[in-house]
């Protein structure tokens, strides 16, 4: 039996359908989910990826996510974040961009989030 993943963000559905595989990062590590999983409910690390496989999610879903929850009952997953983009819609050099802004301000927590989104496009962090 497949898993029922919802990825929804503050603004939006992103993606929803059936997978046989979601990883996550947690705050207490990074979780992988089967079908059969026991239920939970974890906070979300800021400035990671969810990556989605099998079923309908194909070869992979990838988003970047920044904070939120990932919940799991019954064959069902709930990604509820914050901010989320997915793979194919983050602009890399704008990415790029941000993530030199980020380092050159010392700010880290900007500097996690523009990495996720390069991580989730693909491209080496």
């Amino acid at each position: 039996m497949p898993l029922h993943v919802d990825l929804v963000s503050a603004e939006r559905r992103l993606w929803s359908g059936t997978a046989g595989f979601v990883l996550a990062r947690t705050l207490d590590g990074e979780l992988g989910i089967l079908p059969g999983h026991v239920p939970l409910l974890g906070v979300l690390a800021e400035g990671f990826t969810v990556r989605i496989t099998g079923h309908d999610a194909g070869d992979g879903i990838v988003a970047a996510v920044h904070g939120g929850f990932l919940y799991v009952a019954r064959d069902e997953v709930t990604i509820l974040t914050e901010v989320a983009e997915l793979s194919g819609d983050i602009d890399v050099g704008r990415a790029q961009a941000a993530l030199e802004r980020a380092e050159a301000a010392g700010d880290e927590s900007a500097a996690a989030r523009a990495r996720a989104r390069l991580a989730a496009a693909g491209q080496p962090v």
